[in-house]
């Protein structure tokens, strides 16, 4: 597979948006001590549950596939001229 160009701070600014919309909406809530692990997992799940991407299969569960769907989804939400995506 081809390295996605700044992957770290796409899924930085990934788990924020979705964190904050999970705070919003009453779903989760995140304390300061949480792992990223924990985070990116959760922020995966929550995007599975809200249909926004395709579930990995049983054996690619894992944080290097999470950090991969949370970037490639986040290229897809942010808008074509947004520094990220140069």
């Amino acid at each position: 597979m081809k390295k996605i160009k700044n992957e770290s701070a796409l899924v930085k600014e990934a788990l924020r948006v979705i964190m904050e919309d999970a705070e919003k909406r009453e779903v989760a809530e995140f304390e300061p001590t949480d792992s990223a692990a924990l985070k990116m997992e959760y922020c995966y799940r929550l995007l599975v549950h809200d249909k926004k991407v395709i579930p990995l299969a049983n054996d690619q569960l894992g944080l290097p596939n999470y950090k991969r769907v949370l970037a490639r989804w986040i290229m897809r939400e942010l808008p074509k001229d947004h520094p990220l995506l140069k």
